[in-house]
């Protein structure tokens, strides 16, 4: 069955915190409710960049096109493991990602990141 989503409503977590519960109106008006267990939700945000940017470089037939989202703020903090730090990277309205990152490839990045004085091409490491 397809659902065309016209709006998502609401989101409520479950009490124990392994459900949640993505609330939406379809395109005839009716109220949806999807439910995911936290596993099922954490495979769909990191599956929705590549298919966004798929969808747009598709769209705008451009293989560089980018969805970026401006940063507000980021913190970095240590790790449980000391070879790591963990990097956190927020947008003004508050939708924040998170992730670890090696000591060793945080400091590449930061000499990366200093060493930018124009528009590059892109570095992954």
């Amino acid at each position: 069955m397809d659902i065309d989503v016209k709006v998502l409503t609401t989101y409520k977590v479950s009490e124990d915190g392994e459900k949640v519960a993505l609330r939406l109106v379809d395109e005839t008006g009716t109220e949806r409710c999807l439910n995911f267990k936290v596993s099922q939700l954490g495979n769909l945000v990191v599956t929705l960049p590549s298919l966004i940017e798929a969808a747009l470089r598709q769209q705008y037939r451009d293989a560089a096109f980018r969805f970026a989202y401006p940063v507000g703020s980021w913190s970095v903090e240590e790790a449980v493991d000391p070879g790591a730090l963990i990097v956190t990277l927020r947008t003004l309205d508050g939708f924040g990602v998170s992730f670890s990152l090696g000591r060793g490839n945080a400091e590449r990045l930061g000499h990366s990141m200093a060493g930018v004085s124009r528009p590059v091409a892109a570095t992954t490491h």
